[in-house]
């Protein structure tokens, strides 16, 4: 294909690739979505808390959040075809581990191997995106890679609570690892090599930097909803994690060919859109996990019944994916923000008055309302941001993109977790003094049973007021979105697709 090809050959030549990428990019997310209905079963079968149970999706995120900075040196060292197959082998490999795990440990190890392969898959299925696609279509591209990204989760939960309700919880990696061995073989079939391979050299040190940076941030946020701020493990393990991001920055700053290119932040509207995106990602990462704790161990809805709630809301998300990435092409993005962040502050505010007596109805309008303002926000928003970068930054601005709200995830996930379980601690020892029992007595156990259901209602509450304010800071800053000319520095029209090597 050249510059010089037909429309219709381009298109027929780009979608065997476009398909193989969304089945690849719909297995990954279909297996992040099933777990969410899923951790209120596994915590107790597995006989864990809330904060140890949410390592299974913040354990996966960082590793995502590490391994996301070497994508952009992995998709200059290997070849499409080759990095597209090893991930997908990769993410395989790490589902069956779960699905034969039988231990908490056993789990979160192949949690980390999928998130291996997940962490490369991921950013690599966008870059091909922005080079096969002409940048004219970029908000359309980037809508039909939402439709995939977002189908998933609209069959996930309600696949997952019916899977938990009728199966041992095993049976969840069992239905992904078919899918995972398809990709496998679309990739070799139909999977070719669009970007250019060099020879980089591997910052090892950046590696070890980074990987304690975020790891010591996360664990420190995750380990303070049950051991308290002041603890010395949480203070030690932020320390390290604060130094080591500190360090890391340095590092990349001075490196003439940096692991993760901190350039791209001379783009205003790049830096701009990278900071809204981290900060709706950390409130809507934290509604997955409370969710389902609410609805099944507050409420005692069946896991079915949780999934089914959460099901119109994604299945809205996917319909309007591609709608809001061609309204993007014409308009650009921050109207979109605005609405969209203003319908997600007013339901997010919604889900911190919850109850014991608070409606299902309730919940499915106010979930589906949110997932719709959360529909016009992520890709109108990214792709704002790549808009302004020349094309020779794409693989790192998606690269540093991608690893912030990953982290952003982790770290919301890791925070409100955090803040619902000592909200929760301090409203129980407060009522435990003001009713004057001794919570160790037998005879209250009724008692401290109904303290505890108000005070874990009161904890995430709680968390979703945080929440609101992180989102209403998303709010603010959207106003200040700009439609940027687009930047067409090496960038072509086409791009010339290359045979597959084996």
């Amino acid at each position: 294909m050249n510059n010089n090809g037909d429309a219709g050959a381009a298109t027929f030549k780009r979608w065997p690739i476009v398909m193989a990428l969304l089945i690849g990019a719909f297995v990954s997310i279909l297996n992040q979505t099933l777990m969410n209905v899923a951790l209120p079963h596994m915590m107790s079968d597995l006989q864990v808390t809330e904060t140890t149970v949410q390592w299974l999706v913040t354990g996966f995120m960082l590793v995502n959040g590490v391994l996301i900075p070497v994508s952009a040196y992995l998709m200059d060292r290997f070849t499409t075809r080759s990095l597209f197959i090893s991930a997908t082998t990769l993410f395989a490999i790490g589902t069956l581990v779960c699905g034969i795990g039988s231990s908490f440990a056993g789990v979160l190890i192949g949690r980390v191997i999928q998130a291996a392969g997940a962490g490369v898959l991921m950013p690599l299925m966008t870059v091909v995106f922005l080079t096969i696609f002409p940048i004219e279509k970029r908000g359309q591209a980037m809508g039909t890679m939402g439709i995939a990204m977002i189908f998933a989760p609209a069959v996930g939960p309600t696949l997952s609570g019916w899977i938990i309700q009728h199966h041992p919880w095993n049976m969840l990696f069992w239905i992904v690892l078919p899918f995972s061995i398809l990709s496998i073989i679309l990739g070799f079939i139909f999977m070719k090599n669009v970007t250019e391979v060099s020879r980089p050299k591997l910052d090892s040190l950046s590696i070890v930097l980074s990987t304690l940076g975020f790891g010591g941030v996360l664990y420190g946020f995750s380990e303070a909803g049950s051991e308290g701020w002041g603890a010395a493990e949480v203070v030690v393990t932020l320390v390290v994690g604060v130094v080591a991001l500190a360090l890391f920055l340095w590092r990349q700053l001075a490196s003439r060919h940096p692991m993760l290119e901190f350039r791209v932040f001379q783009y205003n509207m790049f830096s701009l859109t990278t900071i809204i995106n981290v900060v709706v990602t950390m409130a809507m990462y934290a509604a997955m996990i409370l969710l389902p704790i609410y609805l099944q161990t507050i409420r005692g809805f069946s896991p079915l019944e949780s999934g089914l709630l959460l099901m119109p809301g994604a299945i809205l998300m996917g319909i309007m994916s591609p709608i809001t990435g061609i309204i993007f092409d014409r308009i650009g993005a921050r109207l979109l923000a605005v609405i969209g962040l203003a319908i997600t502050i007013v339901t997010t505010w919604e889900f911190s008055q919850l109850t014991d007596s608070t409606t299902y109805t309730h919940l499915i309008l106010m979930y589906t309302a949110r997932m719709f303002g959360m529909s016009m926000l992520m890709m109108p928003i990214q792709t704002a941001g790549l808009n302004q970068l020349p094309a020779r930054l794409n693989a790192h601005g998606k690269a540093m993109s991608n690893t912030l709200r990953t982290i952003a995830g982790a770290v919301g996930t890791a925070l409100l977790v955090s803040v619902m379980s000592s909200q929760t601690k301090s409203r129980v020892t407060e009522m435990v003094i003001s009713a004057g029992i001794n919570p160790k007595d037998p005879a209250n156990a009724e008692l401290m049973g109904q303290i505890t259901k108000e005070a874990t209602i009161h904890g995430i509450d709680y968390a979703f007021v945080i929440a609101t304010g992180i989102t209403a800071v998303a709010f603010v800053l959207s106003f200040f979105i700009k439609k940027v000319k687009i930047n067409r520095e090496g960038q072509d029209n086409e791009v010339e697709v290359k045979p597959a090597k084996a």
